[in-house]
């Protein structure tokens, strides 16, 4: 069931919040050990808030859609008393002594975390295969990857261990792996949603989002931390919305990601949108900034650690954190001081489109462990290939939405993104939503 599902039936008194997490917790010791989704499941004390929930809901005190639904959350995100181990050696055993703004806003509605979900450690790599706490493994083909870096997050939606999970996107997160897993995931506007208690990998692009199995659910998850309503423009014809095809995002695409993608504008076209090919100002740019962003601002986070505790470190996440410490100064305040002018070009976009239509990521999961992608005529970086797309707008702040749009003929999940203008995502939903009804029929 989605969360909404879920949340008509606990409050029918169809099923009890003691016995929603009892299944979830069945289903989690039967699937975790094949995906490896979970690093920590709360099970003694979810039982206990459960069995609250349950007295709350009998009297008639429901306070959320998301009141008594059980809700895995990344293991970046603080949890008064619940290990959070940033997927790391370094913090195996760490346990916060509070909760994450989030995390509050989750525990005032209701919600019941069930666990502490994979990431690729430190939330610093798009592939979900690096971990003191093993690879996570795609539920569709334990051999693939999930994506990364909120790997647990998706693959335990897809594995249908939970319907709702937090995630956290510095240059994809969470869209990589819900495209790679077949679900939904937001990064919505930078700064719309508090960061405030979640280990940071680079502060100006860090954002947390929603991960659901459905768009409608998406946007219910969302409204609890932000207040906004993003269901009243859900049902609205889409008739004479314009969308637009950036080129920038449709170069050297797999060819079953474009025939997939082919499909989606084809349902939009017959859903009376219209769809065209637009550029986009500066995003060569943008893209070479992000990176820039992210690497110097990575560095500094773990500076400290990385001179002390360098053994405890994966060896390749490492690497990479440690290749920020040769980063110019002077490279890194440019991308800072072009930033609102590149991001008033990017939006010029949206005076000739409503939301831009791209894939989420440009080839299928690949297998667990691989580091190199032949896409087309030619062969790059898994990692490179997997952020081409979506690293873009965590620069430009834009909210992103990944919504899955099939499989491949080897049964792989695909997903298609949708890009708004900030502050936009009542929309982007409402043409995620769209696309939803019918094409999963």
């Amino acid at each position: 069931m989605g969360l909404l599902q879920l949340s008509k039936s606990l409050e029918d008194r169809e099923i009890s919040p003691v016995e929603l997490v009892e299944q979830s917790l069945a289903k989690i010791r039967r699937e975790n050990p094949s995906c490896n989704a979970f690093i920590t499941v709360c099970e003694e004390q979810a039982l206990a808030d459960a069995a609250a929930a349950e007295k709350e809901i009998k009297n008639g005190s429901v306070k959320s859609p998301l009141h008594g639904v059980p809700v895995a959350v990344k293991d970046v995100i603080f949890t008064k008393g619940i290990r959070t181990t940033m997927g790391s050696k370094l913090y195996k055993d760490f346990v916060p002594d509070q909760d994450a703004a989030v995390i509050k806003k989750l525990r005032d509605a209701g919600a019941i975390i069930i666990g502490k979900t994979h990431t690729h450690e430190f939330a610093y790599g798009p592939i979900g295969d690096r971990s003191f706490f093993g690879p996570a493994r795609n539920p569709y083909n334990p051999e693939k990857i999930t994506g990364g870096s909120s790997s647990g997050s998706a693959a335990a939606i897809a594995a249908d261990m939970v319907s709702v999970a937090l995630g956290t996107d510095t240059g994809g997160s969470v869209r990589i792996p819900a495209s790679a897993c077949g679900v939904v995931g937001m990064k919505p506007t930078y700064g719309l949603v508090s960061t405030d208690g979640v280990y940071h990998t680079a502060y100006t692009l860090d954002h947390v989002g929603p991960m659901t199995k459905t768009v409608r659910d998406n946007a219910v998850l969302l409204h609890l931390f932000t207040g906004n309503k993003y269901l009243d423009l859900l049902e609205e014809d889409i008739s004479g919305k314009v969308i637009g095809l950036p080129s920038f995002f449709f170069k050297n695409i797999d060819s079953e990601v474009a025939d997939a993608i082919n499909q989606v504008i084809i349902i939009y076209e017959s859903l009376g949108a219209s769809v065209v090919e637009v550029d986009v100002k500066g995003i060569e740019e943008i893209a070479k900034f992000q990176k820039i962003t992210i690497q110097a601002e990575a560095y500094a986070t773990h500076r400290d650690n990385l001179s002390k505790h360098s053994l405890d470190y994966d060896r390749e996440v490492y690497e990479r954190l440690a290749s920020g410490q040769n980063m110019p100064a002077d490279e890194y305040i440019v991308a800072q001081q072009q930033k609102e002018a590149l991001i008033t070009h990017f939006n010029q976009v949206f005076e000739k489109a409503d939301v831009l239509l791209t894939p989420t990521i440009p080839m299928l999961p690949t297998d667990i462990g691989q580091r190199e992608v032949n896409i087309g005529n030619k062969t790059e970086p898994v990692r490179q290939a997997l952020l081409r797309l979506t690293s873009p707008i965590n620069y430009t702040g834009n909210p992103a939405l990944s919504v899955p749009c099939g499989f491949s003929r080897g049964g792989l999940p695909i997903g298609f993104q949708l890009l708004g203008i900030h502050g936009k995502e009542a929309l982007l939903y409402q043409i995620g939503h769209a696309y939803e009804r019918i094409g999963k029929k």
